[in-house]
């Protein structure tokens, strides 16, 4: 194995289905941030959320959830044991040459998505 890793983007939506699970070996499924945005509104989209974790990890993967700009959202989804969070909440996109800058500074946490739960 040469340490290639395969995700899934905005799962959940478009051509990114459950049938694309068994063609490729994904490591992650990353949830679309339409799903992730009403998780604290949203009965339908918080039952979605946890069910594609629940598939997620029972395939052996780490799931992503895009798009978190609540500390509400965030901590759903801890409750749910999401793996790593993203967005607007953790962290803004930043320009190549100030993430390499920044990555021997203490605030080095802020430049990648951080773990929501542990497995």
């Amino acid at each position: 194995m040469m340490g290639i890793q395969l995700s899934i983007d905005d799962f959940g939506t478009g051509y990114s289905s459950m049938a694309q699970l068994h063609k490729l070996p994904f490591s992650e499924i990353k949830i679309d941030q339409s799903f992730v945005a009403l998780a604290d509104t949203d009965d339908e989209a918080r039952a979605i959320i946890d069910t594609t974790i629940m598939l997620g990890h029972r395939l052996g993967m780490t799931v992503v959830a895009e798009g978190v700009e609540t500390e509400s959202v965030l901590g759903i989804l801890a409750s749910l044991k999401c793996d790593i969070a993203q967005g607007f909440l953790l962290g803004r996109p930043q320009p190549a040459a100030d993430v390499l800058n920044g990555i021997d500074s203490p605030e080095r946490e802020t430049l990648a998505p951080r773990p929501v739960a542990s497995k």
